[in-house]
This record gives structure tokens, C-alpha cells and sequence, in this order.
């Protein structure tokens, strides 16, 4: 019995922890773009993407405490913390590992922004995004109902959802780049001495 609720929970933590940190993709490349919706302001948008990522984080700790303990899986610690270290499904659990070394490098790297400077933790930052798709992957392969139609609907879901907001991403960058020109040519206009004279 006991081990049956292990099971439930490393999995179930698992989902939920894949879900919320699909959201936290899709939520930081809707950031980047300075997305709004009227009424809801961009600060607003920050802070739910650091709180969906917070609680991401704890789902994802579940997930790994349960999944050590779990004496089918048999991991042992180290095996959540190294690559190729488990006994079981070894190349699935790594990607799950090589996932949270990412998130872990992420959080590090977060909570010492002031001291390691913009330009290291952007650079670190957009290297953690590396740490969706693994778990995507680890998701796929890890789990004994990893083909379970439920499970590929979840999985689809999520990969449509930051699929879809990469697409709009890369949309709107590109709508950027192109008035660019454009914005850059007016303001020059309205800027000259020119404009400034008096009929």
C-alpha cells in the first residue's frame, strides 16, 4: 500500500510539476516580449511567473523525495543528483536529472543576480530553458504509463501551449525588428531641425 502511494505521488508530483513549469515557460517568453493584456499590468505578469515557478519547485522536490524513496524505482540519492547513475530506466531518469541540474543552476544563479551581474545570469537563464524539453522527454520515457492516452494528452497540452506562445514569440520579435526602421526614421524626422522651424 505504501508503495502504491509513493508511486502515485512521485507521478502525480511529476505531472503537476511538468504542467506548472510548462506555464513558467510560457509565462517568461510572454515576459520578455513585454506582454500585456489591458487591465493586467506587467508586474503583474512577473510576479505570477516567479510564483508559478516557486510552486513548480516544490512540486518538482516531491517528485524526486518521493521517487528516491519509492523501493520500486530504488534510486537512492545518487542517482537523482547524477546522470546514467540509475539502475532503473537509466537514460529516462538522466534526463530527468540533467532537467533539475539546469532548474538548480537557474535558481543558484537567480539568487545571486546582484552579485554574478545581468549579462552571466541572462546567459544562464536562457541555457535553463534546456530544462523543459528534458522533462518533456523525461516525462515520455521515465513513467510505466508514460503512453497511457491520458498522460500523451498532457503531454501534447503542454507542448502545444509553449509551442504555440515560441511561435508568438519569435511573431512578435520579428513585427519588432521590422518597425524598428521605421520608429528609428520618425523619430529622426521629429527630431531634426527642420521640423523645429516656424511658418
Amino acid at each position: 500500500m505504501s508503495e502504491q502511494v509513493l508511486w502515485f505521488a512521485s507521478r502525480g508530483s511529476g505531472i503537476v510539476s511538468l504542467v506548472l513549469s510548462s506555464a513558467v515557460v510560457c509565462l517568461g517568453l510572454l515576459t520578455v516580449v513585454r506582454w500585456q493584456r489591458p487591465g493586467w499590468p506587467r508586474f503583474l505578469t512577473v510576479e505570477l511567473h516567479r510564483r508559478v515557478a516557486l510552486l513548480s519547485i516544490v512540486f518538482l522536490a516531491i517528485h524526486i523525495v518521493t521517487a528516491i524513496l519509492d523501493p520500486y524505482t530504488a534510486l537512492g540519492v545518487l542517482a537523482a543528483v547524477v546522470p546514467l547513475a540509475s539502475s532503473y530506466r537509466p537514460v529516462a531518469v538522466a534526463l530527468g536529472v540533467i532537467s533539475v541540474d539546469l532548474t538548480i543552476a537557474l535558481i543558484a544563479t537567480s539568487l545571486l543576480r546582484e552579485r554574478i551581474g545581468q549579462r552571466t545570469w541572462r546567459a544562464v537563464h536562457w541555457l535553463a530553458y534546456g530544462a523543459w524539453p528534458l522533462a518533456v522527454l523525461h516525462g515520455l520515457t521515465a513513467g510505466t504509463d508514460a503512453v497511457a492516452p491520458w498522460m500523451l494528452a498532457i503531454e501534447g497540452l503542454c507542448v502545444l501551449a509553449v509551442g504555440g506562445v515560441l511561435a508568438w514569440r519569435i511573431s512578435a520579435g520579428r513585427q519588432r525588428r521590422a518597425a524598428l526602421p521605421a520608429v528609428v526614421a520618425a523619430s529622426s524626422i521629429v527630431g531634426s531641425p527642420a521640423s523645429g522651424r516656424t511658418r
